[in-house]
């Protein structure tokens, strides 16, 4: 049996001996779900997971881009990160602009309002340190924040949307490319060759992506928890200062003990939509190919797009 197998196999293990609640009979995981988006709402449906993160507990969100305005706000995140006691947690982006500077991404993250509700931490706001991936399409290290090794668990909360060139930007992306120093995000864009940034063949990309969350999962050894919330479903990403406006209604919140089956619910849930609004994200996610970053992670072992979804009223 592989590593990344047998880590898997014993991740699945150890998180039904936690939480009950997170795997249906036949095995499969369970994915919650509601369409009403409140920060109680969030906390109930993470509080079925049965899981309790253990000891130092960072909490991965996007500290969002000035100007841009559909990033999870500091209030609707207070009372999920109070529960856990988390320490907020980002990392420098590889592009220019001002969360590309420790200096800068400071003072964007005490303007959006981060600092006043927990302690904030960004993880290569002084250094990196290198993951090595056991399994792998094609990266074998990825360059994370330094600082991630004070944690020993992570409740991830991510923004699921479009995204200008993932396809879409939910848990797997928040774990890979959210988690990369600013030298590693550019190492997963271009499938190990940071010159490549926007230049790399689109599905040696995607599977960088798959590749990287492998390494958190391997990290945090089953000691993480999942939270998406659907709503301003805008094509672009939190990460552009002026998003396109959404062009559907908002679907909910999600949460799972797997990744990999939370992102394929939330991909789901935009397909079997009424609403046809949802045209232009289909066709965002469509054109980047997106969907080839779940069947790379499943494939990896990350994860299952086969799940079971729960609606809690």
């Amino acid at each position: 049996m592989e590593r990344r197998e047998f880590l898997a196999t014993t991740l699945a293990a150890a998180s039904c001996a936690l939480a009950p609640k997170a795997f249906a009979d036949d095995g499969a995981p369970i994915v919650y779900f509601s369409k009403t988006i409140t920060p109680e709402k969030a906390v109930e449906l993470y509080k079925k997971l049965g899981i309790e993160l253990p000891g130092k507990v960072a909490v991965k969100t996007h500290s969002g881009e000035p100007t841009g305005n559909h990033y999870l706000k500091p209030t609707f995140l207070k009372p999920l990160v109070d529960l856990v006691k988390g320490t907020i947690v980002e990392c420098n982006t590889a592009y220019p602009g001002r969360r590309m500077k420790t200096e800068d991404h400071w003072k964007v993250i005490e303007e959006h309002g981060f600092t006043k509700i927990a302690d904030v931490d960004i993880l290569d706001g002084e250094a990196e340190m290198k993951l090595k991936i056991s399994n792998h399409k094609q990266i074998a290290v990825n360059y994370v924040g330094a600082n991630m090794k004070k944690y020993d668990s992570m409740l991830v909360t991510s923004h699921f949307k479009g995204h200008e060139m993932g396809g879409f930007g939910g848990a797997i992306k928040n774990i890979s490319i959210g988690l990369g120093s600013t030298h590693g995000k550019a190492y997963i864009h271009g499938a190990g060759d940071p010159e490549r940034l926007w230049t790399c063949p689109q599905d040696l990309f995607l599977e960088s992506m798959a590749d990287a969350a492998g390494s958190i999962l391997e990290f945090f050894n089953g000691k993480m928890a999942f939270v998406n919330v659907m709503k301003d479903l805008s094509i672009d990403c939190d990460c552009n200062g002026h998003p396109a406006k959404p062009e559907m209604a908002d679907i909910g919140i999600l949460a799972s003990l797997d990744p990999v089956a939370l992102d394929q619910a939330c991909v789901d849930l935009v397909y079997n939509s009424s609403d046809k609004g949802k045209t232009s994200l289909i066709e965002r996610m469509e054109s980047r190919h997106a969907i080839h970053t779940l069947e790379t992670a499943e494939e990896l072992k990350l994860g299952s797009r086969k799940y079971k979804l729960v609606e809690i009223a």
